[in-house]
C-alpha cells in the first residue's frame, strides 16, 4: 500500500476486494470491511471487532475510514429539519441538510466546497469553487448525519441539491450513485435520489446515456434567455435551446419525468407572462415543476413575489396541463438554504468568503 493514507469509501467493492487481496488477506474479510462501513456505519476501525487486531492496526497506519468531523448541528424549531457543517481534511467546511417528511427522511448532500456557477440567488457561491468533494466525503455526509440525527430512523430519500455543481464533478457523482444504489454500499434505491443540476448539458446528456432511473432536476429560474443569464451565468454557455434539448434527451433515455426548480423572485421572473412563457417552453414534455419562494434569507436583496403573485403563477401552468407545485418551506429559521450556515461559520472567525 502507498505511504500516503487511502481513503476507503473512495473505492467500490470490487476495489476494495482487490486491496484485500493485496494484502494478502482472505477474501471474505473484504465482504467484512464492507458489511462494516455501510451496513453498520462503523467510524473506526477498532469497531471492527470480527477482523483480526493485526488486520485493524494494519488498516488504521494505512487507510481512512472518515473523511469529515461535524463542525456544528443546529435543529430548526419550526419543522426538526437538521444543518449539519463538516470539517474536511483541509479545513474546508461543506453542509448538509436533513428534512423529516411524512413519507420518510431526506438528506440534501454537497457535491462540491463552495460553487463556481456565480447563481445571484445563492449563497453557495459566495468565494467561488474550492474544489471537488470525493466520493467518501460525499458518502460520509450521509453516514455521519445518520449517526447524529435526532432519533433513530434512517436516511430513506438522497439528494444531491446542496453545495456545488454535481455534473462538474461527474465521475465522483456517478460512484457515489453506485454506492448508494449498490447492495455492498447503503442499499437505497435509484428512484429516491435526485440530483440537481443548474443546466450543464453536455453532462445531462452523458448522464443519460448511463439511463440510472434516478430523478434529475434541472434549475431553470427562468423562461427566456436574457432573464437566465442575468440569474444564471451558465445559461450564457448552455442557453435555454440547448439546455432542453439536452433534457429531452434525458426523458427518452431515461423515461424518468424532469423537475423543473423555479425559484419566484419578485419583479424578475414572476409575471403573468413569463408564466405563460414556461407553458409554451415546457409542453408536451415529461416534467414536473417546482414553484420555490425566495428564501425570506436569500442573498443580494432578492425579494419573494406576494401570495397572491405565486398562486397566480401557479395557477397558469396549472391550468395549461403543466404539473407543477409550490415548495414547502423547511429550515428558514436554521440558515437552510446551501451555504448561508458555511458562510456564517466562516465571518465568525472574520474569514470573508467574497475574498478568498
Amino acid at each position: 500500500m502507498s505511504a500516503t493514507k487511502i481513503v476507503l469509501k473512495d473505492y467500490l467493492p470490487q476495489e476494495i476486494r482487490k486491496l484485500i487481496q493485496e494484502m494478502n488477506e482472505p477474501s471474505y474479510r473484504a465482504e467484512q470491511i464492507l458489511d462494516w462501513m455501510y451496513k453498520k456505519k462503523a467510524i473506526n476501525f477498532a469497531e471492527m471487532t470480527n477482523l483480526p487486531s493485526s488486520l485493524r492496526d494494519k488498516l488504521a497506519m494505512d487507510a481512512e475510514l472518515i473523511t469529515l468531523q461535524l463542525a456544528e448541528k443546529v435543529t430548526s424549531s419550526k419543522d426538526g429539519t437538521e444543518k449539519f457543517l463538516f470539517k474536511t481534511r483541509d479545513n474546508e467546511f461543506i453542509e448538509c441538510a436533513l428534512m423529516k417528511q411524512d413519507y420518510g427522511n431526506t438528506i440534501c448532500v454537497s457535491s462540491q466546497i463552495g460553487c463556481g456557477l456565480g447563481c445571484v440567488f445563492c449563497a453557495s457561491a459566495k468565494g467561488g469553487l474550492v474544489r471537488n468533494l470525493s466520493v467518501g466525503e460525499m458518502i460520509d455526509q450521509v453516514i455521519l448525519a445518520e449517526k447524529k440525527m435526532s432519533g433513530k430512523d434512517k436516511i430513506n430519500n438522497i439528494v444531491v441539491m446542496g453545495m456545488g455543481e454535481p455534473l462538474h464533478n461527474l465521475s465522483n457523482l456517478l460512484k457515489f450513485l453506485e454506492m448508494l444504489n449498490s447492495d455492498d454500499g447503503l442499499g437505497i434505491s435509484f428512484r429516491n435520489i435526485t440530483v440537481s443540476t443548474a443546466g450543464i448539458a453536455p453532462q445531462i446528456v452523458e448522464l443519460a446515456v448511463k439511463r440510472l432511473p434516478i430523478t434529475l432536476a434541472v434549475s431553470l429560474h427562468a423562461s427566456d434567455n436574457e432573464t437566465r443569464s442575468t440569474l444564471m451565468p451558465i445559461n450564457k454557455r448552455y442557453p435555454l435551446e440547448e439546455l432542453l434539448a439536452s433534457c429531452k434527451l434525458y426523458v427518452d433515455k431515461v423515461g424518468r419525468r424532469i423537475t423543473f426548480e423555479y425559484i419566484l423572485l419578485k419583479d424578475i421572473n414572476d409575471s403573468v407572462k413569463q408564466a405563460k412563457d414556461l407553458v409554451h417552453l415546457l409542453e408536451g414534455m415529461l416534467c414536473h415543476v417546482n414553484l420555490i419562494p425566495a428564501n425570506p434569507a436569500t442573498e443580494r436583496e432578492l425579494l419573494r413575489p406576494p401570495q397572491k403573485r405565486i398562486k397566480e403563477f401557479h395557477n397558469i401552468l396549472d391550468k395549461n396541463g403543466i404539473p407543477v407545485s409550490i415548495r414547502r418551506e423547511q429550515g428558514t429559521d436554521i440558515e437552510g438554504a446551501c451555504g448561508q450556515l458555511r458562510r456564517r461559520y466562516y465571518e465568525k472567525d472574520g474569514i470573508y468568503l467574497e475574498k478568498k
